[in-house]
């Protein structure tokens, strides 16, 4: 079954106003400060919404969230079920130290079709790339550069590659070097990494390497409309990560998840410009009104648009 249109615009508000929530505290060095701002706003705002809604990815858990944590039930329990996955504030650093890139992200989808993600890293792969074999996370990196390469009819060097920044990469981001690849590093915003195959424009060609779990779920939502390819794996390293994923019945710990297994039927999603970065402008005050940009995907309509929204504070 679809989701109704009508609540594309209901759920572009939730984020822009999540967004401008933890705009005012954009490069005031205090991420959580930043990210309780967002939290409070969707919160509230999703609340106000009559829908019966399920939190599956979110904050974390009730123990350690005390709001927006995975379980959590949302809505005035009128209308349509859904399962809510949201990132307040993608990119904590990014808002707290005034850089770009911020964005406030949420995705629906009909009850029991969005994964449950635990809150631990997960190995992922995208691509604009939606064929089997191509890449794959079981691939060593030279297959999947060449694989790709050969697909695109591109040669190594006019291919690019984005990865975070962080000493877990050293040898991917060695290998890609060797292979003669471009790199863009990103320091932070898994989401927004994830999405720079869908369009031309951002000259990415393949997001890889190991980031959050939460995070790969999320950006497999909008990846889905755009019909790219994406692969996902939990990394569940402590006994305590192993428990939390039998309590969410993920049973086999070393599962490769193809796009269709994390995200089925229909879905909204949408990411509101905090900080102005390479997907969306961020959000902008004058006067007595702000401005807010979002990227927005509906499956079943195949609708995928950025929305510029003129508000009143």
């Amino acid at each position: 079954m679809a989701i109704d249109k009508k609540y594309i615009d209901q759920f572009v508000n939730i984020t822009s106003k999540a967004a401008l929530a933890s705009s005012y505290l954009v490069g005031k060095k205090d991420k959580i400060a930043a990210d309780k701002a967002a939290v409070d706003s969707m919160r509230s705002n999703l609340n106000n919404m009559n829908i019966r809604g399920q939190i599956v990815i979110g904050e974390g858990e009730l123990d350690e969230a005390p709001m927006l944590y995975i379980g959590e039930i949302l809505g005035t329990n009128k209308g349509p079920e859904f399962d809510i996955a949201v990132d307040p504030l993608d990119g904590t650093n990014f808002a707290a130290n005034n850089l770009p890139g911020a964005l406030s992200v949420i995705a629906i989808g009909e009850k029991n079709n969005l994964f449950k993600a635990p809150e631990t890293y997960m190995e992922k792969i995208s691509t604009k790339v939606n064929v089997k074999n191509v890449v794959d996370l079981d691939y060593t990196v030279k297959k999947n550069i060449s694989n790709l390469s050969d697909y695109l009819n591109k040669n190594p060097e006019n291919l690019t590659a984005c990865i975070l920044d962080r000493p877990r990469h050293k040898q991917i981001i060695e290998e890609l070097k060797k292979l003669k690849v471009n790199i863009k590093l990103i320091t932070d915003g898994d989401v927004a990494g994830a999405l720079l195959v869908t369009e031309e424009k951002y000259n990415v060609d393949i997001f890889l390497g190991i980031g959050g779990g939460p995070e790969g779920v999320l950006a497999a939502a909008a990846l889905d409309t755009f019909n790219c390819y994406f692969q996902g794996r939990f990394i569940f390293d402590t006994d305590e990560d192993k428990i939390r994923a039998k309590k969410m019945d993920i049973r086999d710990l070393s599962k490769k998840y193809e796009l269709n297994e994390i995200i089925s039927g229909d879905s909204i999603f949408c990411a509101t410009g905090i900080t102005s970065g390479e997907l969306v402008s961020g959000i902008e005050i004058h006067g007595s009104e702000f401005i807010s940009e979002t990227l927005v995907t509906h499956k079943s309509s195949g609708y995928k648009n950025i929305v510029k929204l003129k508000q009143y504070l």
